[in-house]
């Protein structure tokens, strides 16, 4: 395989698994923890969770512009 393509494909398969961990992280803090719902009120843990899911969702894109931004290399 060309190391032009392997490197494309490393770049998709990284940026994949990098979303599909966030998103199961949040999903757990989120809902297995209670910390998504509004059910009982609003609660500060939940103004801290949707704190960290827009934070960390602004990371995940300068993550992403850092890895695609440069042509040779995944990972600096």
């Amino acid at each position: 395989m060309e190391p032009d393509v392997a490197l494309f494909l490393k770049k998709i398969v990284w940026s994949l698994s990098a979303a599909l961990v966030w998103m199961l992280v949040n999903t757990i803090f989120g809902i297995r923890l209670r910390y998504m719902l509004f059910e009982e009120g609003h609660s500060v843990g939940s103004f801290i969770f949707y704190a960290w899911l827009v934070a960390s969702f602004f990371l995940m894109l300068k993550l992403y512009r850092r890895w695609w931004k440069d042509r040779d290399r995944l990972i600096h």
